[in-house]
């Protein structure tokens, strides 16, 4: 039997999310600050040390690999480690390569994804409207993201776009990003902002949207077929019957989802995060260079890792306050 990785709790951890850049061309205002200082480029792994750490997780038995960020198609040359995952994808080791973007370099890398392997694609959109989006990302073009989404299915790429469900942002929205999502055939997923990160005077607590009241909206209009399927990840799906989309709901603030957790998330520099809602984290960089011909001691070391993680997060907004929150931003664990 091909080795595997098996937490305290007895359940097997076979997804891997990749953070290959902490940088991004967005400021998105639930994941950075608007004014952030990124890693020095000497405290980032290389492509070829990203290369070696995945394929020792794929060694011990991960399926599935999600590239993230910050933005991961900002990084350069980044496509020659997609290029280079691919033998793990026609090996057979590996299931699934896939990735999250913004969707603002779709335009120019879509083809060569889907050359990778690549064949599906996630892309974070939180809102259809031009100004509200400038707002929402700080920085980013909505024109640039839907060229970006088109460039992906010209390309052969399924897309899901995952929404963070904001109150008072885009809960007007919730109709019409379904009903242009199913125009597209696209599937949705929404997410409960989560307290990642130091925002200084931005309100979580404000923004947060609960997805029990979005579930509940959207039965007011279509009929909701619950799925048992999984692709994964921590979302729960339903089926619009009317359009035949699935509608996904990532849930970690209504519902804690950690009791079937199969995924941990690594950083750019190397730092293993066995929850993402929890600051315990595993050092992989040390025993990836300390030990350049044998991979026998950071095998070892993500071994021990996945034996310290932990049954679940502590997120809690039920108090009015934003409990169980991370010092650290998102963008530097990976969505």
């Amino acid at each position: 039997m091909a080795p595997s990785l098996v937490d305290p709790f007895e359940r097997t951890v076979n997804y891997l999310r990749l953070s290959v850049t902490d940088r991004c061309d967005f400021r998105c205002v639930y994941c950075m600050s608007e004014n952030m200082s990124f890693l020095p480029k000497k405290d980032l792994l290389t492509l070829e040390e990203l290369d070696r750490m995945c394929s020792a997780f794929i060694g011990q038995g991960v399926r599935k690999l999600r590239i993230t960020g910050g933005e991961p198609l900002v990084r350069r040359n980044i496509m020659s480690f997609f290029d280079a995952m691919k033998r793990h994808l026609d090996s057979g080791a590996l299931d699934e390569l896939t990735l999250t973007t913004n969707g603002s370099q779709l335009g120019r890398f879509a083809g060569d994804l889907f050359a990778a392997g690549v064949r599906r694609v996630n892309v974070s959109l939180d809102t259809l409207d031009d100004e509200k989006f400038a707002r929402v990302t700080r920085w980013g073009r909505l024109a640039q993201v839907i060229k970006g989404i088109d460039a992906a299915q010209a390309a052969g790429l399924r897309v899901k776009i995952n929404a963070v469900a904001l109150k008072g942002f885009n809960e007007d929205e919730l109709f019409t990003l379904t009903q242009w999502c199913a125009s597209r055939d696209m599937d949705l997923t929404w997410i409960e902002v989560m307290p990642m990160g130091d925002m200084g005077a931005l309100d979580r607590v404000g923004q947060y949207w609960a997805l029990s009241d979005v579930r509940a909206k959207l039965a007011e209009h279509y009929q909701l077929q619950d799925l048992a399927e999984r692709t994964g990840g921590p979302a729960r799906y339903v089926q619009l019957v009317e359009t035949g989309q699935k509608i996904g709901f990532i849930t970690p603030l209504t519902h804690n989802f950690c009791e079937s957790c199969n995924r941990v998330r690594l950083t750019c520099t190397g730092e293993l995060y066995m929850c993402l809602g929890q600051e315990d984290r595993a050092d992989l960089m040390r025993p990836l260079r300390a030990h350049p011909d044998s991979d026998a001691p950071l095998i070892e070391a993500i071994h021990t890792a996945i034996g310290r993680k932990p049954k679940g997060h502590d997120f809690d907004y039920s108090r009015q306050q934003a409990s169980g929150q991370m010092t650290r931003h998102m963008s530097h664990t990976g969505g």
